[in-house]
């Protein structure tokens, strides 16, 4: 099932990972073989974000197994290894960049999308450090191109310095929509990468309708390269003299978990009719 679009570009709309036991009954059907469970929420949504890789090593096999279960045009976004970001020196992340490439994640194939690097809540921005760190993500492997997000999560990273840096080596900023992280709306690459994660329990969508309207506005306009105005930035929005297609991948992740599938398909819902 290909992602809601625009006259720019595609829209992505999902989840973090797939295996998690209180969708069961609430997102997944009674009954629904856990086996299945990736193949259900690849039907319903157009995009998933991979987290299993960020704490450990998976296998090749498991790779190839997520690419047949989901259907021609879903794409999975992974998120990179801890051991390469939770790292005092940053410079000397290469070994574990390299291990993860080499696990077999290229495996999910056409199915491959963004890879996120997070960064620990305590890690501050130090712009020789951060630099080393971009200069080590390949642009490509095996003779595809390979797309990189960088979601940090400490207020000394609120800087021009910063901006600037993620922008030389066309890296997006991840949104974080959260509540305690900064939230960069600034655009440093050509995709945009937005975790929301402001959603409860309590709301039958995670987030009210009219948010769910809001949100979808947001991503319209990122994906005709325009830039929402109501968000939170560093620098002052740029005056385009001509907008940039963007893809862009959101994910209803973290608080609201239970709620989150059903956000993501008010977002494609309303991003369908619109």
């Amino acid at each position: 099932m290909a992602g809601p679009t625009t006259k720019a570009g595609q829209i992505r709309l999902g989840i973090g990972g797939w295996n998690y036991a209180p969708w069961r009954g609430t997102f997944y059907p009674e009954g629904l073989a856990q086996a299945k469970e990736l193949e259900y929420a690849a039907s319903r949504l157009t995009s998933i974000e991979i987290n299993s890789t960020f704490y450990g090593s998976q296998k090749p096999e498991s790779f190839r197994k997520w690419a047949s279960a989901v259907p021609d045009g879903f794409i999975f976004s992974v998120k990179g290894p801890r051991f390469a970001t939770n790292r005092r020196d940053l410079a000397g992340a290469g070994d574990s960049i390299k291990r993860f490439l080499d696990s077999g994640v290229l495996e999910l194939r056409d199915r491959l999308g963004p890879m996120l690097w997070q960064f620990a809540p305590f890690k501050k921005f130090d712009a020789a450090d951060f630099g080393k760190f971009l200069e080590l993500l390949p642009n490509q492997a095996d003779g595809r191109r390979l797309q990189h997000a960088v979601e940090v999560r400490h207020e000394s990273f609120r800087t021009t310095e910063f901006v600037t840096l993620a922008r030389s080596f066309a890296t997006p900023i991840v949104f974080t929509d959260h509540a305690t992280y900064p939230s960069f709306a600034d655009l440093t690459g050509d995709f945009i990468y937005a975790r929301l994660q402001r959603g409860k329990d309590t709301i039958p969508t995670a987030y009210p309708p009219k948010e769910i309207n809001t949100w979808a506005e947001r991503l319209k306009l990122w994906a005709q390269g325009k830039e929402p105005h109501d968000l939170p930035r560093v620098e002052p929005a740029a005056k385009q003299s001509k907008s940039s297609p963007r893809d862009v991948f959101a994910y209803v992740i973290h608080e609201g978990k239970i709620r989150a599938p059903a956000a993501a398909m008010a977002l494609i819902e309303r991003l369908t009719k619109s």
